[in-house]
């Protein structure tokens, strides 16, 4: 989609480019780095920022922690409860991974 400032923005850049304000950057010639998907990086900066992890990346980790945990556990009881709380993480993880496919 065209953006209504695009072609301000381009004759901004291109004016910048001619008084040579790009030369000698830091990184010049080299890929901006942690950029998968462009039009999510301000999103992602202020994730990575603030720390934040999506539910995606928080159920993944709370599955591994519970396998890990199910490994060691010799008890009948215990184990029960830490494989039902691995199904319901599993079930939360399926859900949420429908959720982005859906409406991203």
């Amino acid at each position: 989609m065209h953006h209504p400032l695009s072609g301000l923005i381009d004759q901004i850049v291109q004016n910048a480019e001619k008084r040579g304000e790009f030369d000698d950057l830091p990184g010049a010639g080299k890929p901006l780095a942690n950029l998968d998907h462009p039009q999510n990086a301000v999103l992602n900066r202020m994730m990575q920022e603030a720390d934040a992890k999506s539910p995606v990346v928080i159920l993944r980790r709370q599955i591994l922690e519970a396998q890990e945990q199910l490994k060691h556990l010799t008890d009948a009881a215990k184990r029960k409860a830490v494989q039902l709380r691995l199904s319901e993480l599993h079930t939360k993880l399926s859900l949420e991974m429908e959720a982005f496919r859906k409406y991203g």
